[in-house]
Parts: C-alpha cells; structure tokens; sequence
C-alpha cells in the first residue's frame, strides 16, 4: 500500500438525491409516464425485468441478461424526474440490481437511439439536466473536478488496478483468448510502448506528458533514454509517482508539476496524454491542441490516446449533463475522432496521421477491474467509502464496460504531426 494515503469517508448526508425519492403531483405523474415508457422498452429488448411481485416482462430469452427490480415505484419516480442520471440514482439507493450488470447495461446501451419514443426525443433539451457552470474546465474549476475523482484515495485505484497502477485502457495480443488478470499488467505495458513507439520516444528525446496517472509511462519513458516532464492536477497521484519514479532512481530524468496543462512551457520533441482528453471540455478543446502546437518542436509527434462516441451521438449529448458527469467524472466530455480531428486542423497546424480503435481492448480492462473492484468490495469498505459509493463505483464500471462492449464507446490511439511545408 501507499503511504502517500488520502480517504474521504463520504457521509450519508453527501448522497441527497440517493437518499430522498422524488414526491410531489409532477414526480407522480413523471413516474406513470416512465413507468410506462420503460416497461415499453423492456418488452421490445432481449432483456427480463423481474417485479417483487413475482412477475417479468421483457423480450429476452431464458438466459437473457437480467434487472431485478426492488423497489418499482422509487425506480419509476427517479427515472421519471431525472431520466438517465435517476436510472443510476436508483442503482446507487438499491432500487434495481442485476446478477450481471454489464450485461445488462450492454443490452440497454446497444438500444440507446431507441429507448425514447422519437416524438420525446426532440424535446431532450428542455428536460435533460445542463452542466452545472461550476464544473466547467476553466482553470478556476479544473483542479476541483480533477480531485473529485483521482484524490479520492491512491490506495483506493490500487485495489483493483494493477502492478502497473495504469487506470487505461489496455492492448491486449490481437488472437489471445478473453483475458485474464494475469495478462493486464503485461497489456499496460504494450499500450504505453506502443504509444512511446509512435511518439518517437528514444535516448536524449525531450517529452512532455499531459497527465501523470501514476507515472509508468513516464517510467517506461525514462527507461528509454527520454528526459520526461510531466504535469497533473491531481495532489494524490503525483505524491505516489513521484515515490515510484524515486525508487526506480529515475528522478533527475523525469519531473512532475502539479500544473494546468494551459501553463506549459517549453519546447518538446514528443507530447503524449494517457485519457486526459476527456476531462479538458468541448469549450476549451481548442486550447488543448493548441497548448501541444506551441509546445513541440519542429518536427515533434504527438499521441493521445483518447475515449471517443460516434460524431452524431456526440453532437446529440455534449450539452447534457449525465449521470457519470454528476458522480463520477464532473467536467468530463467524450468527443469523436471527428471532432478532435476537425478542430486541431482548425486551430493548429497539427494533424491526425494515424488512428488505431482500442474498444474492444478496453472492455476487457474494464470486465478484469469490475472483477477485482467486486472481489474487494469488504476492503473498499475498511477505507471508509460506504455502500452507497461501492453501488456507485460497481455501476460505473460495468457502465463502462457495456459502452465498449456494444460499440457506444471506443478508444484511439491518435498520432498527429504538423504539415510539412508546401
């Protein structure tokens, strides 16, 4: 365990929507209508719904993916009033649970166009929640939402991810069978040499790296010969890499800052950035790449690696406000290849070169960190996060999981260099 440990005990009283079902004529009535939208759903999905009255609907055979349903009439109100983020809610309170919750989710997310009859789909944006203006990436809030997420504590990411301490996406061989959790740390390794790999990463190279994690790209990095800096907003993470990379005696090769990536400066043969895209904001993707143009040297690569959504479902959804911004990652945004592509063209002279799509890899990481989350639930527990928060964090991955395991999401690696001169 690390000794650079930092645990919020949540109390109950930090879970007001959880804790309190929606009442009231327009909750009432908000839940007749969902109550009566979801059940239309579930008949027409290869899904089974159990009631605690003995019954089930659904459209799913004997051994379809399963939601049990506890408490209907909470599951209805939440769904009702809040839609997306109240179906999550409801899991978080203990109103639904599913033996496989993956699976289930897989099949709802497969679904997702389809959920919502169309005529109420063209009024999304007057009842979808909007993002709260104080979880917006400016500088002033960036650092608040980085730690509301990856401070929480290092010993808690430590319990389920692996030696590497790599909390990304893998690359797993092309022809393996299902992987176990013995390959993980293995598959962490080839997704940050294959980054390094594409970035040019060698002796004497000058990297800049946007977002620390944990510090094993920057290990892996140094190891090669490079001359690494590296910068994060998050207390917790750069206390434990720091550790790392001074007992691998690399310390006067690599240097992490706690430092927006706005405040860079410098010249770089190569930048990299590990799933940092996603926390930066559709508003300020522009200042992003044009941080890496200023940034890197004549002749300079850099590779991101980034979680994407289909370009139409991105431009349906960038301005709502989800249950995974709220709980889990607040000022978070997932852009499409096309997005990243169309604005670092506009904005800088950089341009994508090569892509490789990683998704179903990343399924994979996602089902061996559930298992290993799941296996340790009672550990989780002795660090103080109470069975509220366990729910929430067991829904996100297997949220997570189902969204790359249907194709809703994915994740590229992304090499972009400057057009040569004509």
């Amino acid at each position: 365990m690390s000794s650079h440990t930092h645990v919020t005990i949540r109390p109950s009283t930090s879970w007001p929507d959880v804790e309190h079902v929606p009442s009231g004529t327009g909750a009432a009535l908000a839940a007749l209508v969902a109550d009566r939208l979801f059940r239309r759903a579930a008949r027409r999905l290869p899904i089974l719904v159990d009631y605690p009255d003995g019954t089930t609907i659904g459209g799913g055979a004997a051994d379809a993916p399963r939601l049990i349903l506890h408490r209907p009439a909470d599951f209805a109100a939440r769904l009702g009033v809040s839609g997306l983020i109240g179906f999550g809610e409801a899991y978080m309170a203990g109103d639904w649970s599913a033996p496989d919750p993956a699976a289930t989710l897989t099949v709802f997310a497969a679904n997702i166009e389809t959920l919502v009859p169309a005529p109420l789909r063209a009024l999304r944006r007057l009842y979808v929640a909007k993002q709260p203006a104080a979880e917006r990436n400016a500088e002033a809030n960036t650092r608040g939402n980085i730690a509301r997420h990856y401070d929480l504590s290092n010993n808690l990411f430590e319990l389920f991810l692996d030696e590497t301490l790599t909390y990304s996406g893998a690359l797993f061989p092309a022809t393996a069978p299902p992987p176990r959790w013995a390959d993980l740390a293995t598959a962490q390794r080839a997704k940050i040499d294959r980054i390094l790999d594409c970035a040019g990463v060698g002796p004497g190279t000058r990297l800049l790296e946007i977002g620390t994690g944990w510090g094993e790209l920057a290990l892996r990095a140094a190891a090669r010969g490079a001359t690494v800096r590296s910068v994060t907003l998050s207390t917790e993470q750069r206390a434990l890499a720091l550790g790392r990379i001074a007992a691998a005696g690399r310390s006067e090769q690599v240097t992490i800052d706690l430092l927006d990536y706005r405040r860079v400066t410098g010249e770089f043969d190569a930048v990299v950035s590990v799933e940092m895209i996603e926390a930066v904001g559709y508003e300020y993707l522009d200042t992003f790449f044009e941080t890496i143009d200023r940034v890197l040297a004549p002749g300079g690569r850099a590779v991101i690696q980034a979680i994407t959504m289909p370009h139409h479902r991105m431009l349906a959804t960038r301005r709502t406000y989800t249950w995974v911004q709220k709980y889990i990652f607040p000022g978070g945004f997932l852009p499409s290849t096309r997005l990243l592509a169309d604005v670092a063209a506009r904005t800088t002279g950089l341009v994508v070169r090569e892509q490789l799509s990683m998704g179903d890899h990343y399924a994979h990481t996602l089902r061996l960190w559930q298992q290993r989350f799941n296996a340790r639930a009672d550990r989780v527990a002795e660090l103080g996060f109470d069975p509220i928060f366990r729910r929430m964090w067991r829904l996100y991955l297997a949220y997570a999981e189902a969204g790359f395991r249907c194709g809703y999401l994915d994740v590229h690696q992304i090499l972009l260099t400057r057009e040569a001169p004509a």
